[in-house]
């Protein structure tokens, strides 16, 4: 099956109708207009519901957007938790694999393949907390599953160098959204892909082995 974007809600408990049509249109409005561009009025057409079901389920945009982040790691945890790069033994292959992964699925339009809480917070990081914090949640968890295989692939090549798991994990996401906002610059996901290229090609330096030379030093 080709790669795409999340697909939609992953398996649980399920919500009330009208609250899980509201999120999904979150994520497809708000990643195509923007957080402050995007109206509730628009969000309740787009969900196909009433204005006033919308404020039975949130109380405000604001809390919509919340609420919304959290969706956003609930169905993309399930989504690369089914990654074909979870198959590999080696963790380094595993981390590879997913930097992979992420730039097989930069296809379509460019908000179908965009980050719904990288775009949010570039606008309201300063505005409203609420919705930070609930990002950088949804951020830091991803990266956090990153995190596991590098350490492991440190580990298994006994590196001790001067950077930590946890920053490699983060600064893959560092690339990958800022490869987004290039891909919304030029309208395009190739400017995306090359900068995922870039990140896969570092990450392969870092975990080469080092050699000695004759005069001593290091490569």
């Amino acid at each position: 099956m080709k790669p795409d974007s999340p697909p939609g809600p992953p398996p649980g408990p399920k919500m009330p109708a009208a609250r899980q049509k509201l999120l999904d249109a979150a994520l497809r409005v708000v990643r195509t207009k923007g957080y402050a561009a995007t109206t509730v009025d628009e969000l309740c057409a787009a969900a196909g519901v009433a204005k006033g079901s919308f404020f039975h389920h949130f109380k405000s945009k604001e809390a919509l957007a919340v609420a919304a982040a959290d969706y956003w790691s609930e169905t993309t945890d399930a989504f690369f938790a089914a990654g074909p790069y979870h198959r590999h033994a080696d963790p380094l292959d595993r981390l590879l694999g997913y930097i992979d992964f992420r730039r097989s699925i930069l296809i379509g339009q460019v908000p179908q393949f965009t980050c719904l809480v990288g775009t949010m917070v570039q606008e309201v990081y300063d505005s409203s907390p609420e919705i930070r914090a609930a990002c950088d949640a949804s951020i830091s968890n991803h990266a956090a599953k990153i995190e596991t295989d590098i350490a492991a692939a440190m580990k298994q090549r006994g590196l001790s160098p001067d950077w930590t798991a946890q920053s490699l994990a983060l600064h893959t996401q560092a690339v990958l959204q800022g490869a987004f906002i290039l891909a919304k610059a030029k309208n395009s996901a190739a400017a995306a892909a090359a900068s995922v290229d870039h990140l896969r090609r570092y990450v392969e330096f870092l975990f080469q082995p080092t050699t000695t030379t004759k005069k001593g030093t290091t490569t």
